[in-house]
């Protein structure tokens, strides 16, 4: 610890609702060091590393940073590339759908490094957290502790000055975790000035630390190094301390756990496993285990990292099919459709598998409903538990928004609400608070003692790992040994349970060595000297607004999620080719085959020539005669006919004197476009009769001094497909793109990963448009599929100028994704985005762009609405180079028009998207 502090924090307070996160705080936190953050969970210290890394908007008070104001942009800007921020959470800064390989390149070009650097940095990385041999898998199918890895791979890929960690090594294995502090020991080693801030959960880290920061309600409790805190609290380890530290009501009733002996049962044991045995493609996940657990017994399982360990006990519970073996619960062969066993076996899974729009209590209703639980006795179930957990101020809380730590503990509850005889808990503490973790054991401890619950248990915490009846130690599939805690540690020769199992880890590799290859230095001191260098050659460039190089890494990564989706990317290129085949041939105007019916109450010559104006026509199809009105009425109400022509009696007569004749038509208004179209031929034909004097009659009558002759110029056969595919094209490279990229954004701040844009230098301008790229490729790609079939489907000619619609294509897609970044940026939800991008797509594109109605014929809002969408200026665009031959001099307006959509949306995009979490 030297120089000026790292981070000055003064009076800093902030809140959230109702909730105080931090109390007006007012600490020096020293550089140069290792600092630790401890508290109990939800007391700040998530808000703390927030704002000191300027991810989290600053409320109140000052945050001096790296010598500067954290709430100032430009000093952000200036120092954000020299810190590195790992959020809470399983690899929340991390993308599911990429290999750990290309997370770590994603986060290598946001921060410049050239391909030299990034090549050994990556090499280091992996060799030294044991991820080489899953380099190539994607993150989502990484256990949870090798995403915390990957997670740190990321955030140390550019040699940071301050390296903030929020639980880094939360459900990461004890070997790991030794890797871990080993890892960040040798980057410090080669940069002694660079500074460390980390949360966490295990108290043996912290005894470890330079200096520490004690946090509860907000407010600081202590600081100083582990040894200073010890004197303080008059304790011999951080662990004591931490709970001395709390106050009074929160450690109220707290003892040192002591887990009484168990009666062994006999009965037949609750679990066997039987050369169990799990796989997936090539990969075995679970090898040939073997193990059973007795009735009331606490059975631990712990495990390196991927280990098979929540494979395990997923296929335990019913959630996977095992490729071999047998599993017995219950003392019966294990069946997911036995849902009077599954009533018996409670599940909490190691990643957050609640309702996060529901609250605490709703989620807890919720699953003591879903076990037929009786209303009362719910009530009463679920109160307690509140009460043991320490659940009760969040009741009320969404538990999508609790922190960590809190959530397991809601977690918790969920798992025991309707009293099972079966426990299987995946790694239940992870993130929790030492005080939370001894009060869950006492509950545990009550439920095996005393209500014979059995309890299958795994962990990453050796003091939890002690207080099991036995234990299972685990490795690639494996099960090294199963013994009671002290009967391992014996065996190995051990001082504790920790160097216990990584002496079987040891033994079970080929060299009897498990340490990383990173374990000494493999990379020269001429190549770190030139690592420095380049690293000084990207902070002279720090101040530049615009990188390529960044925005090419939003693009390749938005990319890659693309590719990675199958399912996304068939509608994302062939949804639209499927609707333009229903648009094509499935909507048209025009009117054809129209039935009708005659009631012929005349049956003259006349009559007969006046009928035959309508049987000659290409639009009308004649049904038999109608018989009568009652006829009529019926054939019309069932569809068999659009319409029906009544000839009066003295029809004919009238004809041939001179007098005024009439005719009746009846026609279905049902669908009243067509009606109106019908009306229209039936009053041409009888114009046309009554100005016909060799149809009409065969008296001689003077013709009309004058007549207009009506025709139809660029679709002389008035065929609606001319029209209606030029306006499909249109339609569909509004709807789909825009759909498209209203998930992209929206997408990152629900899983978390949006973090990465408030603490890398990326900007949002190189944010926006990298992952808008990828889906103005996909557009163009789907026009050309599109116009592909227009030619030769749909045959539809190309008059106009091809480069015109070309360009007025390229424009227009970056039109309508900018569209859908506009929502993307104001929704919080996928759903939401999703549903508001189609209907603030289809209603203005139908009703408002002139597809139905021309923009010119509107009138008031509607004509305003016309005017604020991108397709009211391509669609002229489109129509007109496809049936009118038009180039540049016609339509160039309308290109220009388009063109100011771009910059409009993509400048209101980057006002809703933020540098920094409110």
């Amino acid at each position: 610890m030297s120089g000026s502090p790292v981070a000055r924090l003064n009076g800093l307070t902030q809140t959230y609702g109702k909730v105080c996160a931090l109390d007006h705080v007012t600490v020096d936190i020293p550089s140069d060091c290792m600092v630790g953050l401890i508290g109990p969970d939800g007391v700040g210290k998530s808000t703390l590393l927030g704002i000191v890394a300027g991810a989290r908007q600053l409320q109140s008070g000052q945050a001096i940073v790296l010598d500067g104001d954290i709430s100032s942009s430009t000093h952000r800007t200036s120092v954000c590339s020299r810190i590195a921020y790992m959020p809470q959470g399983l690899g929340k800064n991390l993308y599911p759908d990429l290999s750990v390989r290309e997370n770590i390149e994603f986060f290598a070009r946001l921060f410049g490094l050239s391909h030299l650097e990034q090549k050994w940095r990556i090499t280091e990385l992996l060799d030294s957290t044991s991820l080489t041999e899953f380099a190539d898998r994607p993150a989502k199918k990484l256990s949870g502790g090798m995403r915390q890895k990957l997670g740190l791979c990321c955030s140390l890929i550019h040699d940071p000055d301050l390296l903030i960690l929020d639980e880094p090594t939360t459900g990461v294995d004890p070997l790991s975790r030794r890797q871990f502090w080993e890892l960040i020991d040798r980057i410090r080693s080669r940069r002694p000035g660079m500074s460390v801030i980390v949360a966490t959960a295990y108290m043996e880290e912290a005894e470890q630390f330079d200096w520490l920061l004690a946090l509860n309600g907000g407010k600081v409790l202590a600081t100083g190094s582990p040894t200073e805190i010890n004197a303080a609290t008059k304790t011999t380890n951080i662990e004591d301390a931490f709970i001395a530290l709390q106050p009074e009501r929160q450690r109220d009733g707290h003892r040192k756990l002591v887990v009484p002996p168990r009666e062994h049962s006999s009965s037949e044991p609750i679990i066997v496993a039987r050369n169990l045995s799990c796989r997936f493609g090539d990969f075995t996940a679970v090898d040939g285990v073997n193990f059973s657990i007795e009735q009331g017994e606490i059975f631990g399982f712990v495990g390196s990292n991927g280990s098979g360990k929540t494979t395990t006990m997923k296929m335990l519970t019913g959630l996977l099919p095992a490729s071999e073996g047998e599993a017995l619960v219950f003392g019966r062969p294990l069946d997911a459709n036995d849902l009077d066993a599954r009533r018996r076996v409670g599940y909490m899974s190691q990643s957050f598998s609640l309702y996060g729009e529901l609250t605490v209590r709703q989620n807890l209703i919720l699953h003591a409903r879903l076990f037929h639980l009786d209303p009362e006795v719910a009530r009463q179930r679920i109160a307690d538990l509140t009460g043991k957990f320490d659940l009760i101020p969040y009741l009320d809380e969404r538990a999508a928004e609790l922190p960590l730590g809190i959530r397991q503990r809601v977690s918790l509850a969920v798992a025991i609400v309707h009293g099972p005889d079966l426990l299987i808990l995946d790694e239940p503490t992870s993130g929790v608070d030492p005080l939370a973790r001894d009060q869950f054991w006492e509950l545990l401890i009550d439920l095996s003692r005393n209500q014979r619950v059995t309890i299958f248990v795994s962990t990453h915490f050796m003091s939890e790992a002690a207080r099991c009846d036995r234990l299972s130690l685990m490795h690639a599939g494996r099960v090294l040994a199963t013994d009671t805690p002290a009967a391992l540690v014996k065996a190995r020769h051990a001082a504790t349970l920790e160097d216990a199992f990584i002496s079987y880890l040891e033994a079970e590799s080929a060299d009897g060595n498990l340490a990383p290859k990173g374990s000494q230095p493999i990379v020269s001191v001429a190549a770190v000297n030139d690592g420095e260098k380049r690293k000084a050659a990207r902070q002279a460039r720090r101040s530049v607004f615009f990188s390529a190089q960044r925005l090419f890494a939003c693009t390749v990564r938005e990319g890659l999620e693309l590719i990675r989706d199958p399912i996304r990317l068939t509608f994302a290129l062939f949804g639209t080719t499927l609707l333009m085949i229903v648009f094509g041939f499935g909507v048209s105007t025009d009117v054809n085959n129209l039935t009708f019916a005659v009631l012929d109450r005349d049956q003259t010559h006349e009559s007969r020539a006046y009928l035959e104006e309508v049987r000659g026509s290409p639009y009308f199809v004649e049904k038999p005669p109608l018989a009568d009105y009652a006829d009529l009425d019926k054939r019309l109400q069932s569809g068999e006919i659009t319409a029906s022509i009544e000839i009066p009696p003295g029809f004919g007569e009238n004809i041939k004197r001179g007098r005024p004749a009439w005719a009746s038509a009846w026609i279905d208004g049902a669908m009243p476009f067509r009606a109106e179209t019908i009306r229209g031929y039936l009053q041409g034909m009888h114009q046309l009769y009554l100005t016909d004097p060799v149809i009409k009659t065969t008296v001689q009558q003077a013709g009309p001094p004058s007549d207009i002759e009506t025709r139809y110029k660029y679709n002389q056969d008035f065929d609606s497909v001319y029209a209606m595919v030029p306006s499909t094209i249109a339609l569909m490279l509004a709807l789909f793109p825009a759909i498209l990229m209203a998930l992209a954004v929206v997408r990152e701040k629900e899983l978390g990963s949006i973090t990465n844009l408030y603490v890398t230098p990326v900007t949002r301008l190189e944010f926006l448009v990298g992952k808008q790229l990828p889906y103005v490729a996909v557009a163009l790609i789907n026009f050309a599929i599109l116009f592909t079939m227009a030619l030769l489907l749909f045959q539809v000619p190309l008059k106009g100028s091809f480069p015109m619609l070309l360009s007025g294509v390229i424009v227009y897609v970056f039109a309508t994704t900018g569209y859908g970044m506009l929502i993307s940026a104001f929704c919080s939800t996928q759903i939401a985005a999703l549903f508001g991008t189609a209907i603030l797509t289809i209603l203005p594109a139908t009703q408002f762009a002139g597809m139905m109605t021309p923009v010119s014929s509107l009138s008031g809002f509607a004509r305003v609405l016309g005017r604020c969408f991108p397709m009211s200026y391509f669609l002229p665009i489109s129509v007109g180079t496809f049936t009118k031959g038009l180039g540049f001099q016609d339509i160039g307006t309308n290109l220009l028009s388009l063109a100011a959509f771009v910059p409009i949306l993509t400048g209101l995009s980057l006002f809703l998207v933020r540098k920094q979490e409110r």
